[in-house]
């Protein structure tokens, strides 16, 4: 890990993006403490910005809180994998319909560009860069789509499915298969410029079972990481559902 040293009045800032980079990487293991006063150390600050960057962490999923423990890197929860991506399908299906249907031509604007900072990321091969843009990709769309409800929730599981996807990108840089990754978005921006409601939908639900089936290919490929392959060979394959209007 990396020594910091901050401008004045930026070193909450610049700390929760630190921690939340170590995390989403998995520098920062799953489960791991997060010492208040180690942290502290670490930073050259007091104990007050570390509780804030806590407390900010923890409303994204990255933190949890123990009674009488303190708090821990978020766990990577396996073993509800499968009803992870059950949810994550429905309100990418959902919030992808609502996008094509809202959509204005400055909405496309935005899209446009932030799927060309994903296609950086990926050239640069950055995969905290990928973590990000796609994340904020999938995030615009959520916030396209206009029902504050929908992006809130749908928000909420890309921000839990970043760390899924770091161990994705791992498995295609180990496999030569980084190619995987480039232009998946480009279907996502194709069916809400053409306000193609059903079509918005299948590349969403198509979208959501392909990071699905190649994340457990990555568990099962990396015998000696630091998750438990019994549990990935556990929850199986499933099966892709029906795209309903």
């Amino acid at each position: 890990m990396v020594e910091f040293k901050f401008q004045r009045g930026s070193a909450t800032n610049e700390i929760c993006e630190a921690v939340r980079r170590e995390i989403l990487t998995l520098e920062m293991e799953p489960g791991a403490p997060l010492d208040e006063t180690t942290l502290s150390r670490r930073f050259n600050v007091s104990r007050s910005p570390i509780r804030e960057v806590l407390s900010r962490l923890a409303a994204e999923g990255l933190v949890e809180t123990l009674p009488n423990r303190g708090a821990i890197v978020a766990p990577i929860d396996l073993v509800n994998f499968s009803s992870f991506i059950e949810a994550l399908d429905l309100q990418q299906r959902y919030a992808t319909r609502l996008a094509a249907r809202h959509r204005t031509a400055a909405d496309l604007v935005w899209l446009k560009e932030l799927a060309g900072d994903y296609s950086t990321a990926v050239k640069n091969r950055d995969r905290f860069g990928i973590l990000q843009s796609n994340y904020d990709f999938h995030k615009a769309i959520g916030e396209v789509g206009r029902n504050p409800y929908v992006s809130r929730h749908y928000g909420q599981l890309l921000s839990e499915a970043r760390r899924f996807l770091h161990i994705h990108i791992r498995f295609l840089e180990a496999t030569s298969d980084e190619n995987k990754l480039a232009d998946q978005h480009d279907d996502f921006i194709e069916a809400i410029e053409a306000q193609d409601v059903m079509a918005a939908d299948r590349v969403a639900h198509e979208h959501t079972f392909q990071f699905h089936d190649r994340f457990l290919k990555a568990l099962r490929y990396e015998a000696d990481a630091d998750f438990s392959i019994e549990v990935a060979a556990g929850l199986g394959s499933r099966k892709k559902k029906p795209v309903v209007a």
